[in-house]
């Protein structure tokens, strides 16, 4: 059943519920109509590139892409039912894909749930992207609660293989920190110790949650939390940013954990992660308005960067990595946190550039007005954030769910964070 939206900008104004609703629904048809006929799971990209071919699936989008299908659900645009059992497909699948101490590689084959190399030592676990599969699937078991044989089903796999993951493993043989990548045939070659802060945030709080094979907090604060670009303190354009790099890196640092991850109140000893991510994406947005290179389409309508296709490539956008190449996906999913100037950024986009930015699957990913390049691609990765972050500017629904899980509240609590879904430890 394929998810219809209009396919044509229009020209008439819309209302901004109305013009959200169409700018989510759109983007869900990437989810949906282009998903992988065989596993149901999202493919890496719309175009075929870097010499991979139509098979290519990605475990972290298919992740964002889950909460996107929870958001069509919610919203009627397929019926739940259709949704679950798309789900149960998908969840069928990767039980039978290749996983190693539970942890799946980065790129499946959509059709044979074998490993497709993500590069020539990447040919194995890649904790990051399954941190992002099961952010999306702890929200589908939170979601699809009822007493009926599919739903049921789909909680107790979820749970199978979610309590299969072997985190302690990748501490290495117990070091405090975790690593991002094992291979069977490489081992530890490529030994990535993950220290923050960026986007892995979400995988130290999953770790932590695990029931069977968790990691101690001690992995966290003496791993995360021990790098030279954690902490910050600094101000940029008037706003504080308490962690991670000068001017706060691409926005999916601020983007990616907190699809599931509430925002709202979440601290640690660390930092204010409202104050952080709010922070984050108004300097992102400050200097674009700036625009100190002189790059053409930069304005307090046009902003945004993050990770990206361009036109001579790909790259993770920022202000201290900018080559005048504006990311749509980077201001909508900015939208929980800067409501104003993403709604701004996104009539722009829609109305005043159009057909240039405006396509099958929403927005395109990237586009250089100075270079007059303008993406023909769609990248799972982007397009998911879109969807949740405009949903949880709507209702919070992605926040309310994963942030229910009782693995999730123990985690954090273990962590020591703060956040209105914790009970106060006496």
């Amino acid at each position: 059943m394929p998810c219809t939206a209009q396919q044509k900008p229009l020209e008439e104004p819309l209302a901004d519920t109305a013009l959200l609703t169409l700018v989510q629904k759109q983007t869900f048809r990437y989810f949906w109509n282009f998903a992988h006929p065989v596993s149901g799971m999202a493919r890496e990209r719309s175009n075929v590139a870097y010499n991979y071919g139509n098979e290519v699936v990605t475990t972290g989008g298919t992740g964002f892409g889950i909460m996107a299908t929870i958001v069509a659900a919610e919203r009627g645009w397929i019926k739940r039912d259709t949704a679950a059992k798309h789900l149960l497909k998908m969840v069928n699948f990767l039980l039978k894909s290749d996983s190693y101490h539970g942890v799946f590689p980065h790129w499946l084959n959509g059709e044979t749930g074998k490993t497709i190399p993500f590069s020539r030592k990447d040919d194995g676990a890649d904790l990051v992207e399954t941190s992002y599969l099961f952010q999306g699937l702890l929200c589908a078991r939170q979601y699809f609660t009822a007493n009926n044989p599919v739903e049921t089903e789909l909680r107790n796999r979820i749970n199978w293989m979610w309590n299969d993951i072997e985190w302690n493993w990748f501490t290495k043989g117990g070091e405090e920190v975790l690593y991002w990548h094992w291979s069977p045939n490489n081992g530890w070659a490529m030994n990535f110790p993950v220290r923050g802060f960026n986007e892995c945030l979400i995988m130290y709080v999953l770790a932590a949650s695990g029931e069977r094979y968790p990691v101690s907090s001690s992995v966290y604060h003496r791993g995360w939390a021990q790098s030279n670009f954690f902490n910050n303190g600094k101000t940029f354009y008037g706003y504080k940013l308490p962690l991670g790099f000068d001017y706060g890196g691409p926005l999916f640092f601020s983007q990616y954990s907190f699809l599931g991850l509430d925002p709202h109140g979440l601290k640690d000893r660390y930092a204010d992660y409202w104050e952080q991510n709010t922070n984050h994406s108004l300097i992102n947005y400050t200097y674009c308005k700036e625009n100190p290179k002189k790059f053409k389409g930069y304005g307090e309508n046009c902003w945004g960067l993050t990770a990206s296709d361009t036109y001579n490539g790909y790259d993770a956008h920022s202000p201290t990595n900018d080559h005048g190449t504006i990311s749509p996906t980077a201001a909508l999913s900015a939208i929980v946190y800067t409501p104003e100037q993403s709604l701004k950024a996104i009539k722009h986009f829609y109305y005043d550039l159009g057909d240039k930015t405006w396509g099958e699957y929403g927005f395109v990913d990237a586009f250089n007005e100075t270079q007059n390049w303008y993406a023909k691609s769609y990248l799972a990765i982007d397009q998911g954030p879109i969807i949740v972050m405009i949903e949880n500017y709507r209702t919070g629904l992605l926040w309310k769910l994963f942030m229910s899980c009782p693995e999730i509240r123990n985690g954090l609590q273990k962590l020591g964070f703060e956040s209105p879904y914790l009970k106060p430890t006496k």
